[in-house]
């Protein structure tokens, strides 16, 4: 093969979906085995990069140009700043994407969830390709929307959520689909999160604005509260404007080998309940049960309804019968049980160490792709190929979209509870439609609790009654602050 063909226009002949990358020639590669010729870099801005934006960087970093980087908070990102004195520095990716549009190729997005959305949708606008941290999105619209965004502007696309490129996801969707297991009517999953605080009343006291941080920007299209150090960094996940609680963070990890290896779509129907809820900060402890319709069958095995169970905060599910005992159930974070007619198949976070509770060994047929590469590299990959005949990722939006849906409904289910009744859901109009249009619910906003004289004085201060209707549109697609606007569904 001439040398002189780049790396960049061999890929996108999709030679490498037939091939692979470990055995395309050095003389595509360069002179130097792993070398990759400049013209042949990606261009890649980061925002978001004190905290996962780091990790994710680091992954791409060796082969890939840093052109640009963003953060709202430059005490927190100035380890990656001097990292990389050549990489243009930004406060406000609009800035960024103003300035530098033309000279980017991708971006990576690791901002609070609540900005996931409309950092990611910019990006894919202009044509860009976009690696987002998990939860994808805040919100059920948020999700549907870069679905489409994807689809019509086909750029190469990845959720954050790494355990999606690995061994243990692959072999769980094989033995499901091979019928190792039988048919499956029951997940329950659960993590050991959270490690932040939540359950917490909004802190009263406002604190001093650090020169080094844009509150303004960090709130971005979120309603403007008064700054106190108690939101960020780190602890956002905890708070409703800002994160998704310990379900939004972890559930993208670890119930992903149950939404792709059960072909799930849209929820029927969803129900929550947890420890205090609050109005602005996600309780300590969650249960969340989803019910999904039946789906099409595959070749060895039918695909009837099926209930979703999940637990955090230290809740987890029962042990199953014939569990092994003195063996944990958390492996890596969290896990999950399959309830199979057949068997019961248990994995951990991440999908990792998939094992079935008979001590059986499944040697089913290897269906699924192997990534070969990290998380990050393999979206570089995809990104280098052309839309026709490019590899998706493991986690491309067209599956994540609809994935993160089945998250953020979780989420929803928490913060509806207080209506006090199974919700039903049409997926396809993003609606409840159980929920009639004078129903009111009430919101605990403090809880007051004192200790009197030894007596316990409960003082719980609620919100005045709000039509229900309105609060779960709300919650389904958030009305952004002014100054602040996605693009348009397509």
């Amino acid at each position: 093969m001439a040398s002189d063909i780049s790396r960049r226009k061999f890929l996108s002949t999709g030679a490498k979906a037939a091939i692979g990358l470990t055995i395309i020639p050095s003389t595509v590669l360069g002179k130097n085995f792993g070398h990759v010729a400049p013209s042949d870099k990606l261009n890649i801005a980061a925002v978001g990069i004190g905290g996962m934006g780091h990790a994710n960087i680091k992954q791409v970093e060796k082969t890939e140009n840093i052109v640009a980087l963003c953060d709202v908070d430059w005490r927190y990102a100035k380890g990656v700043f001097d990292r990389f004195p050549n990489a243009k520095k930004y406060w406000d990716f609009r800035k960024m994407y103003d300035e530098m549009g033309k000279d980017i190729d991708a971006v990576i997005v690791a901002t609070a969830d609540h900005t996931h959305a409309i950092v990611s949708a910019d990006a894919m606008t202009m044509g860009k390709h976009v690696y987002c941290q998990k939860p994808l999105t805040h919100t059920v619209y948020e999700s549907r929307l870069l679905t489409r965004l994807a689809k019509k502007h086909q750029v190469a696309t990845q959720m954050g959520n790494q355990g999606s490129s690995g061994e243990g996801v692959n072999l769980i969707c094989e033995w499901i689909w091979n019928g190792e297991i039988g048919e499956i009517k029951k997940v329950e999953a659960f993590t050991d999160r959270p490690i932040w605080p939540q359950g917490l009343n909004a802190p009263e006291k406002v604190d001093k604005i650090p020169k080094t941080l844009d509150w303004d920007l960090f709130t971005g299209p979120a309603k403007m509260r008064p700054y106190n150090a108690l939101y960020t960094p780190w602890n956002w996940r905890g708070w409703w404007d800002y994160g998704t609680g310990a379900l939004g963070d972890m559930a993208c990890h670890i119930l992903h080998p149950v939404f792709k290896g059960l072909k799930l779509g849209y929820p029927t129907s969803a129900q929550g309940s947890s420890t205090m809820l609050l109005q602005d900060c996600a309780p300590q402890a969650q249960y969340v049960k989803l019910v999904f319709p039946a789906r099409d069958n595959m070749p060895k095995v039918s695909m009837p309804e099926v209930e979703v169970h999940w637990y955090d905060g230290g809740l987890r599910p029962n042990m199953p019968e014939g569990w092994p005992q003195g063996k944990s159930m958390n492996d890596a974070g969290g896990g999950v049980i399959f309830h199979g007619t057949k068997d019961t198949l248990i994995c951990g976070c991440y999908g990792v160490n998939p094992w079935l509770l008979s001590g059986r060994k499944p040697n089913a047929p290897k269906v699924c792709r192997r990534v070969t590469t990290s998380h990050e590299m393999d979206w570089v990959r995809a990104a280098k190929e052309s839309p026709a005949n490019r590899v998706l990722t493991a986690s491309d939006f067209s599956e994540a979209g609809p994935f993160n849906e089945m998250v953020v409904m979780g989420v929803l289910a928490v913060r509806l509870q207080n209506l006090n009744k199974e919700l039903l859901w049409d997926g396809q109009n993003m609606k409840f439609t159980n929920i009639n249009p004078n129903e009111e619910i009430r919101i605990l906003k403090k809880d007051d609790f004192k200790i009197v004289d030894g007596d316990p004085k409960f003082n719980k201060i609620w919100t005045d009654p709000i039509n229900a209707q309105k609060f779960a549109e709300e919650l389904i697609k958030h009305e952004y602050r002014a100054g602040w606007k996605l693009p348009d569904m397509p």
